[in-house]
């Protein structure tokens, strides 16, 4: 069993690192040194895109539990104020990393295997979560660790369909006589409402959770600051419910991409940079019961399931391996990414417990079902 102040300490050194996507290497290698000479893991590895990866014990169940090191960027400074630990990851999502960690490594060898993963690139393309994928571990469950608020367990994700699209126009001109050629950036505007248009038209629905959302993030365009623009690129981020596809929403995007061009009389390309598609959890697994059972012997109370409107590491992995998956962790998803980004120090050492009770249940349940003919899940090939 941890001490409460192992695992503030441990947290807290996790904060003290910046690790923003692809730059997890440090908080990595600290994880490895601790999973081998402190926490009890069996083997401990560090895979060929940064992930870190700890198991212990042997037989079924086969659970992950995965948590990802990066962060955004932009550093907080890491305290202890008023009962809360701050710090950049403090909520999105060191504390559920490290709390998965600590529950972990308190399994009993005899119930199980139960495998950590600390992935890379969460917040970025998902490179790590991909690439443990690609590797086809063998497993029966799966928890991923993201504040969803100590109470609550996160059952759905929307999926991400991000795109880079350029306009081009052909040709630039001097800013003192702007006629003589078209401006990429004024056209590109064109795209921009034509898509957010149509999107918000076939993808309004009662809630924000079964809408589509379509926002601008980037924009890039010209070469100085007298020469009209010949090229514009624009990034555009949709987040997908579940009651659609990724391809259906690129199909939508790419005809209006090209009713548009013909309209304008420009070129208009992009390419994909993320796609990932949205995934709900079964809720009547075996996972959701332990887990369920694990928050109600901590906290005394049954937890809320949520469907949130972002995209997690669960996508990849639940629509890949067709498994009982769930997220779960504490800290308030408000708090992520923010100036003041912290956990509450009570709820970040509660979920220990919670993770490690939830384990124990996941293992029971396990074997009971199997006794009975019904292991709860499909195994992963």
């Amino acid at each position: 069993m941890v001490s409460p102040s192992y695992a503030v300490e441990l947290l807290q050194k996790a904060l003290e690192l910046y690790t923003p996507s692809r730059s997890e290497a440090a908080l990595a290698n600290m994880i490895k040194d601790k999973c081998t000479n402190e926490l009890g893991f069996e083997q401990v590895s560090i895979d060929s895109v940064g992930n870190v990866i700890a198991s212990k014990g042997t037989g079924e169940p086969r659970i992950l539990l995965c948590g990802h090191m990066d962060t955004v960027p932009g550093q907080v400074p890491v305290r202890i104020e008023d009962g809360y630990l701050y710090g950049r990851g403090a909520s999105d999502a060191k504390a559920p990393l490290i709390a998965m960690l600590l529950a972990a490594s308190q399994f009993p060898k005899q119930s199980g295997t139960v495998i950590f993963a600390g992935v890379v690139d969460e917040e970025g393309n998902a490179t790590g979560v991909k690439n443990l994928v690609k590797s086809k571990i063998g497993l029966d469950y799966a928890m991923f660790g993201e504040p969803s608020g100590i109470d609550n367990i996160t059952i759905a994700y929307k999926g991400r369909l991000a795109i880079r699209l350029t306009c081009d126009v052909g040709d630039s001109a001097h800013a003192s006589a702007p006629w003589l050629a078209r401006n990429s950036i004024e056209e590109m505007h064109y795209f921009w409402r034509a898509i957010k248009a149509e999107i918000e038209r076939v993808g309004t629905a009662d809630t924000k959770a079964n809408s589509i959302s379509c926002t601008l993030t980037e924009i890039s365009g010209g070469s100085s600051h007298n020469v009209t623009p010949q090229k514009c690129k624009i990034t555009i981020d949709m987040r997908i419910p579940t009651v659609t596809t990724c391809q259906n929403v690129l199909d939508t995007v790419d005809g209006v991409i090209t009713r548009v061009a013909k309209e304008k009389g420009v070129k208009a390309t992009y390419r994909i940079e993320d796609r990932t598609d949205p995934f709900e959890a079964d809720h009547s697994s075996a996972l959701v019961r332990a887990l369920s059972l694990g928050i109600l012997d901590v906290r005394k109370k049954r937890p809320v399931l949520l469907r949130k409107t972002g995209t997690g590491d669960m996508n990849v992995l639940g629509n890949t391996f067709k498994i009982p998956v769930v997220t779960y962790g504490p800290g308030d998803p408000h708090a992520s990414h923010t100036a003041d980004e912290r956990v509450n120090i009570e709820e970040y050492v509660n979920s220990i417990e919670v993770f490690s009770r939830a384990l124990f249940h996941m293992s029971r349940i396990h074997h009971i079902r199997k006794q009975n003919g019904n292991s709860g899940g499909k195994k992963s090939k």
